[in-house]
């Protein structure tokens, strides 16, 4: 009885201890999330979009897009996701304190999945979200997100990151890359949020879940800030944000691991760009066969599409780059003019 008795007292010991060593952590998360949602929250608006001609559901009601939206500076510039404004030419935005704001769309770059918004004469203060980077971030790193699902506002979720440099296909010919994979519970109506580090500061702009149900599933995606940061200022002064490319659509990175290929396995050549007037051949669609494999842009070895994107981007649009190609095993080189593969430019 005395072994027993001493043995829960031990138990009990062990388990106060516990509770007495990680208290202090659990309160300062606890509280770190309340400061993170408190200073943030007025930065992150709700964005509303329709289109000219009202379209209107079998219930009767007018169809709405909507999303969320974060105030990029004191002018009233609003950064969203292009797919959450796409279609529509009348737009709105519900500040922190319930005013709802006429915007206009200054700029929308769909191979970035990002557009911007002016609110249009708003009563009230606003106050710009404090921009962090994203060059420096780290897998296992603690984030929140803020949003509004399913149209409710104001929503704080939080997580960790659980992969950087996934890529996002938007259609066949353009894709977002370098993006955030997290567990923060994202779901619709949170694109165009931001995802936010531990000390409040935005890191990405929150943009697409993986779901067969459509609910969070626990993978959410965000657009890195320094992609923000790099497109954002452009669209404002501009309106537009060329993409420099060749034209190819890459195989899934996947594939090119499970081969054991180094490089960016073209995937397919779109007609009549610069990728198909220099003879460049994608995967056999009948049998699957590898085409090429780009391994190198002047000399500067590339594993990834990011990799790639960033080298062509450094060569600039209307300039020549040489590629490293791999077919059939053989390596040779291919002069490659980059030009504007935005959707804008390729007539979609």
């Amino acid at each position: 009885m005395t072994n027993r008795f001493l043995r829960i007292a031990i138990i009990w010991l062990i388990g106060l201890l516990t509770v007495w060593v990680v208290e202090p952590y659990i309160i300062d998360a606890w509280w770190a999330a309340i400061d993170i949602f408190r200073v943030a929250s007025p930065s992150v608006v709700h964005v509303y979009a329709r289109a000219a001609a009202p379209v209107m559901s079998a219930n009767g009601e007018f169809v709405l897009q909507t999303g969320s939206g974060i105030i990029w500076d004191a002018a009233g510039d609003v950064v969203t996701n292009q797919h959450v404004i796409a279609g529509g030419t009348v737009f709105g935005v519900r500040l922190t304190g319930g005013e709802l704001v006429r915007a206009r769309l200054i700029g929308a770059a769909p191979a970035y999945d990002l557009a911007v918004l002016r609110l249009e004469r708003p009563r009230s203060a606003l106050r710009p979200l404090a921009i962090g980077e994203s060059g420096n971030l780290l897998v296992g790193q603690s984030v929140f997100a803020i949003g509004n699902p399913y149209g409710l506002d104001q929503t704080l979720t939080s997580g960790l990151i659980s992969a950087l440099h996934r890529r996002l296909p938007e259609s066949t010919r353009t894709e977002i890359t370098d993006v955030i994979q997290t567990d923060a519970s994202i779901n619709p109506g949170n694109s165009g949020g931001p995802l936010l580090d531990s000390a409040g500061r935005m890191i990405g702009l929150n943009t697409a879940i993986l779901s067969r149900s459509g609910a969070s599933a626990g993978i959410g995606f965000a657009i890195p800030v320094d992609t923000v940061n790099r497109i954002v200022p452009r669209l404002i002064s501009t309106g537009s944000v060329p993409t420099p490319g060749i034209g190819i659509v890459s195989a899934n990175p996947a594939l090119a691991t499970q081969l054991g290929l180094e490089g960016v396995v073209v995937s397919d050549v779109v007609p009549g760009t610069p990728a198909a007037r220099s003879g460049l051949q994608g995967m056999d669609p009948a049998t699957g066969t590898i085409g090429d494999i780009i391994t190198a842009v002047n000399g500067q070895a590339v594993s990834t599409v990011a990799q790639l994107s960033r080298q062509l981007d450094g060569v600039g649009i209307g300039k020549t780059a040489t590629l490293t190609v791999v077919r059939d095993g053989r390596s040779r080189s291919v002069e490659v003019q980059v030009a504007d593969v935005s959707p804008a430019a390729l007539g979609d």
